[in-house]
């Protein structure tokens, strides 16, 4: 089996007015991803997503050309079931012989940002072949699944203080969800806005229903701490990206000075980062993104590296299907991970570009038994929705 083509498209989906939202991103009017197609000599077709921007819009016709002109000859005639091979070789680059034989990374200067964004999309469409190859899910070939279905978080909450505990509550009423995220930080401003939010969310949902908060990054340190501060009777489930990723001894310093899990690591690639947060005592919730960080291959390994160090797993899977699906298919494989994302957001990524049906009920998401990463490309919408150069 080899592969015989590589085609990578910039898909952007409009969303609905009614259903837009405002936070530190700004009104979000589209969701945008680079999707991937690689088709072998046997005809078994996989499908990856490589993402470089964490929310939901994006421009990705750089990403989507360095896949199409650079990446893809590299491919043309390789086996796709060589995954690592083919990750390692993509990472270093003109070294990678020489890393091969020393037994260590020797990568290119480009090693983070559009680079591994590029690898994590062949990556989780190369899985996709594997599995179809084999007549497997993916979760088999990971080394099996802990569970046919698994706990996930409604993840939203943008509302003001007004309102925010009628639209927590309306996610719980759509999924039976039993944990909820809502956002906080540049949004809202000062941390006490945020704070006021987040009481009044606690209000309205109750003690027994798990309350995570979002900062995206966005507070300094001594904002971050300031919040924490303000919400300390709130009995947080985690406080997710509190400083910018950059800042990883500020993150340190921030989790060092509450009693409140952090969470982080969306804006992170590969498991040399992730590596950096664990020896820094960082965090306590990995949050690796499948289209960013690496693929498949590589949220595993930044799994076991959870595992390592006492770490818990729930990858960032607000993004589309091919990510969402890997998602599901390293955490059902994990023994880290403990819950999954789901997005109350709009999402047509997820929702239209797929044939299946991808919903939570009673608060859980079933894991996919079909082959590959268990979905069918509903090929006519993605074409409606390519971007052309």
């Amino acid at each position: 089996m080899r592969i015989t083509s590589v085609q990578a498209w910039w898909v952007r989906i409009p969303i609905e007015a009614s259903r837009q939202h405002r936070s530190d991103f700004g009104r979000l009017t589209t969701f945008d991803a680079a999707i991937l197609r690689i088709e072998t000599d046997d005809g078994l077709v996989g499908w990856g997503e490589g993402k470089n921007a964490a929310g939901s819009a994006g421009t990705y016709a750089a990403l989507v050309h360095m896949l199409n002109h650079e990446v893809a000859p590299r491919l043309i005639g390789r086996d796709p079931a060589d995954i690592v091979q083919i990750w390692e070789m993509l990472y270093n680059g003109v070294r990678s012989e020489t890393a091969a034989l020393s037994g260590h990374a020797m990568p290119e200067l480009s090693r983070r940002g559009l680079s591994v964004a590029a690898i994590s999309a062949v990556d989780i469409a190369l899985w996709d072949i594997l599995g179809k190859s084999l007549g497997q899910p993916v979760w088999r070939l990971l080394g099996g699944r802990k569970a046919d279905r698994l706990p996930a978080y409604a993840s939203g909450g943008w509302a003001p203080a007004e309102t925010i505990g009628e639209q927590l509550k309306s996610y719980i009423a759509a999924g039976g969800f039993r944990s909820v995220k809502m956002r906080v930080g540049a949004m809202d401003g000062a941390p006490h806005v945020s704070a006021a939010r987040v009481k009044a969310a606690r209000a309205a949902l109750g003690p027994d229903v798990e309350l995570m908060v979002d900062a995206h990054g966005t507070y300094t340190v001594a904002g971050a701490k300031r919040f924490l501060h303000l919400v300390a009777d709130c009995d947080l489930a985690w406080f997710e990206e509190p400083v910018i990723a950059d800042d990883k001894a500020g993150m340190a310093e921030v989790r060092a000075a509450g009693c409140v899990p952090i969470a982080a690591g969306e804006s992170e690639a590969t498991r040399f980062a992730f590596r950096d947060l664990a020896l820094l005592k960082a965090v306590d919730v990995f949050q690796p993104d499948p289209a960013f960080c690496g693929g498949i291959t590589e949220a595993m390994r930044i799994g076991a590296l959870a595992s390592a160090f006492n770490l818990r797993l729930s990858p960032h899977l607000w993004a589309g299907a091919p990510c969402f699906f890997a998602g599901l298919h390293v955490c059902a494989a994990s023994p880290a991970s403990f819950v999954i994302e789901y997005s109350l957001g709009a999402n047509p990524m997820i929702h239209d570009l797929v044939e299946d049906d991808v919903s939570a009920k009673d608060g859980m998401i079933a894991i996919p038994d079909g082959p590959g990463l268990g979905f069918t490309i509903a090929e006519s919408f993605l074409e409606a929705h390519a971007q052309r150069s």
